[in-house]
């Protein structure tokens, strides 16, 4: 008897769970490969997008000098927004309509909605856009892990995590070159089309997925309480972004910041009483699983902060092209992609010692981005190096390290939802993230120098606070929900 399914059935023992599929019996089995290596790849398209997004950021405000910085960050932030209102009724979702069938219409969801951004003829047509390319990926990646982890056993599935990370750190690796020759060459609204043919050539390989689909009686989530949700996040990241344009006293500032609160609060208590859920609260009474949602949430907003940070300091501070920005990006995520697999394949008890280092190491990155080595003068070897290869291995460590640590906390029956909630801790805290880039960037005009070095200072904070959460131990006696 696996580990999980012994402590589900020591708790609940007029209750125990399902024999696994024969896939998960078999680990090298043709349809547990097929799995990872579909949803890796959907996976790699995903992180792709982000990645390439952050390098044609400079490219798209200069194509929109007439509006607001900060109004354009949502080009950034209505991505993370949707995709973290939608992750966790997404996987229930998934759980209910079987998994195959929501990724291959996710899949396509994904394609039209690239194509959108792509012809946006204005800057409000790409931010519309960009929330609906978020949506359609809330749909994609919980549905995907999920088919997964389905049909891995519990003792492989910190490699599988491993291997599904690693193909995000691959698309951050590849991402900046390939959006810097992009740009370069077609301009910034092909880095949208090239999900386009990655998507159908998913799609062919994942019909196969779809036959055979188990669903889970779960029934459909609450839409209130969905709905409740997508707009709470988005009212307060709406507070933070423009509360330095509206000025934070502003009847404006206070009503999405309250009011987002108050939309956040009734959809936790929707959540406690309604039967299908729009946010899987019952998942939190393991106290493993609570704290590493906390500890992506914080960490999430540094990691989004910096990650957007970079294409823009090189682009507005050293003055370097789209191609040498999109080269130098590539130190950390080859950084990330290394130090993912490491983790992935490290013994059970240095995860959470690993989660902390890592931590770690992008506090020391962003602290060190904050000295006069990071100044006007183009500095590569001597600045830019050794703080891309401390933040992005640090990132590798903890985000695969709590991606592994949330699989393991959670009954094979709530995969999905349950990945689709730890990573709308991590989106949730990336919208914030990026708001409080924009917030600080208002408050600095004319002074961009400074704007970054306040910036880095945060994000050096917001890490050693993920550094404490990491490191806390969970009670012994949790048991899945």
């Amino acid at each position: 008897m696996t580990d999980v399914s012994a402590r589900h059935n020591a708790a609940h023992p007029e209750a125990p769970l399902p024999s696994p599929p024969p896939a998960a019996t078999a680990p090298g089995s043709r349809a547990a490969r097929l799995a990872l290596l579909v949803a890796s790849g959907a996976a790699f398209m995903s992180f792709l997008d982000l990645s390439v997004v952050n390098i044609a950021f400079p490219a798209i405000t200069r194509d929109y000098p007439g509006t607001a910085a900060t109004t354009l960050t949502w080009v950034v932030s209505g991505y993370a927004v949707a995709f973290a209102a939608l992750l966790t009724p997404a996987g229930q979702l998934a759980d209910a309509l079987g998994r195959g069938r929501v990724f291959l219409g996710a899949l396509a969801g994904f394609a039209l909605t690239s194509l959108l951004c792509a012809c946006a003829p204005g800057p409000e047509w790409l931010i519309a856009g960009r929330f609906l390319q978020g949506g359609t990926a809330a749909f994609l990646i919980p549905a995907g892990l999920g088919l997964v982890l389905s049909v891995t056993p519990p003792q492989r599935i910190g490699v599988s995590m491993a291997a599904w990370t690693a193909a995000g750190g691959f698309a951050a690796t590849v991402g900046p070159a390939v959006g810097g020759a992009l740009v370069d060459w077609f301009g910034w609204r092909s880095v949208f089309v090239i999900n386009v043919p990655i998507a159908v050539l998913l799609i062919a390989f994942g019909l196969r997925l779809a036959r055979g689909d188990q669903r889970q009686p779960h029934g459909l989530p609450d839409p209130a309480g969905t709905l409740a949700t997508g707009l709470g996040i988005g009212t307060v990241v709406a507070a933070v972004t423009q509360g330095q344009q509206w000025g934070w006293a502003d009847w404006r500032t206070l009503a999405c910041g309250l009011g987002g609160l108050v939309l956040l609060a009734v959809a936790l208590w929707r959540s406690r009483t309604h039967p299908r859920p729009a946010i899987a609260v019952g998942l939190w009474r393991s106290h493993r699983y609570a704290l590493v949602n906390a500890t992506a949430f914080v960490f999430g907003a540094t990691m989004f902060a910096w990650l957007l940070a970079g294409p823009l300091w090189l682009a507005t501070i050293w003055h370097y092209s789209v191609l040498k920005s999109a080269a130098a990006m590539t130190i950390g995520a080859v950084a990330s992609m290394v130090t993912a697999v490491l983790a992935g394949r490290a013994p059970i008890p240095w995860q959470r010692r690993l989660g902390v280092l890592g931590a770690l190491m992008f506090a020391a990155s962003t602290l060190y981005m904050t000295t006069g080595a990071w100044d006007a003068t183009p500095a590569l070897w001597k600045a830019w190096v050794p703080a891309g290869i401390l933040g992005g291995g640090g990132i590798g460590l903890l985000i695969t390290v709590l991606g592994t640590a949330a699989a393991r906390s959670l009954p094979p029956q709530r995969f999905a939802a349950g990945v689709g909630m730890n990573l709308t801790a991590r989106q949730s805290g990336g919208a914030l993230g990026v708001a409080v880039l924009a917030a600080v960037f208002a408050a600095h005009p004319g002074a961009p120098l400074s704007a970054f070095h306040t910036l880095f200072a945060v994000c050096a904070g917001i890490a050693v606070a993920a550094a404490v959460l990491a490191a806390l131990p969970a009670r012994a006696e949790e048991t899945p929900a």
